[in-house]
């Protein structure tokens, strides 16, 4: 494990501004195609930027786990400017059909269907990169199809353990305030192990401004109210199970580049824990970011992922 720890001035503007003035450097954002693509019984929805040629495609998988693919579009834009990016809907979210009965969905069925959708999509081999969850599914689903993987990117994924859950609700209550806080105060965490999609919703809505380390930028990104059976029983059954990937990680033998931000209320040794497990893997933590880095230090994590790439 190599491991990286940035020290950087800290930059005197709003995040925002950041972002701002880095998206003034790139180019316009490009098009993206949709295409329905049929895999181990599921219609996926699949949204892709034009091919770039002689580099393999680099395929995201949104974190959130009730959400869709708009978590990473058009956030990682900047990465198509030098290879196709590849972004779907998880069975059962955004535009991607329901699995037969939602409320046994597993995230194993999420990392079996990304070896399933390259093979769908005619692709010989492509980087995966995994946001949040989004990376506990791209580790799983590489793990299953090494052969098709070239590099795994993981953002601020969960742990290879659930040891992290606790933590980040504390973490994420010391930087909220007044009804924010409030409001996530009043969530039961054992109501978690539900799978009603009510409770799910709520507990994202009131987790998401301890995400940022600016307080503006929960606002300037606006979180929609999302109510989805089939991510609602994967959490359930994820937080009833205390799950442990540990066994399956160490069996990645890809390159992998564990990213981190320093301030994120998901504790950077979750990171750390991941880069431990995966045998080949580089760790990098930017400082004065939280839970979104291509949102909060844009000028730092692009780089960054194109230089591993």
């Amino acid at each position: 494990m190599v491991v990286w720890w940035l020290d950087l001035e800290s930059h005197p503007v709003t995040s925002y501004e950041r972002l701002v003035a880095f998206r003034r450097t790139q180019p316009r954002t490009p098009r993206i195609d949709r295409q329905t693509v049929k895999a181990r019984g599921i219609a996926f929805a699949v949204f892709s930027t034009p091919p770039v040629a002689g580099k393999p495609p680099l395929v995201a998988i949104n974190g959130g786990m009730i959400f869709d693919h708009g978590m990473l579009w058009p956030a990682l834009s900047p990465l198509a400017a030098h290879r196709q990016i590849i972004l779907y809907d998880l069975r059962g979210r955004g535009e991607t059909s329901e699995p037969p009965n939602p409320s046994e969905a597993t995230i194993d069925d999420d990392a079996a269907d990304l070896g399933a959708l390259r093979r769908a999509l005619g692709i010989r081999q492509w980087d995966v990169l995994g946001h949040s969850w989004g990376g506990g599914i791209a580790m799983l689903g590489v793990a299953r199809d090494m052969a098709g993987t070239r590099r795994l990117i993981t953002v601020d994924a969960v742990g290879p353990t659930g040891d992290w859950m606790p933590i980040l609700r504390r973490n994420a209550l010391d930087r909220l305030q007044g009804e924010s806080r409030n409001r996530l105060e009043r969530i039961d965490e054992a109501a978690l192990t539900s799978s009603d999609p009510e409770i799910h919703a709520e507990q994202t809505q009131a987790i998401y401004p301890a995400w940022f380390v600016d307080g503006d930028m929960p606002s300037r990104f606006a979180l929609p109210r999302k109510l989805n059976p089939t991510g609602s029983a994967v959490l359930a059954r994820l937080r009833t199970q205390r799950y442990d990937w540990r066994h399956e990680l160490s069996n990645i033998s890809v390159p992998a580049l564990v990213i981190h931000g320093e301030l994120d209320p998901l504790p950077v040794e979750t990171s750390t824990q991941i880069a431990s497990t995966i045998p080949s893997a580089t760790h990098v933590v930017i400082p004065a970011a939280g839970h979104m880095p291509f949102w909060e230090a844009p000028d730092v994590f692009f780089p960054i992922v194109e230089q591993f790439l």
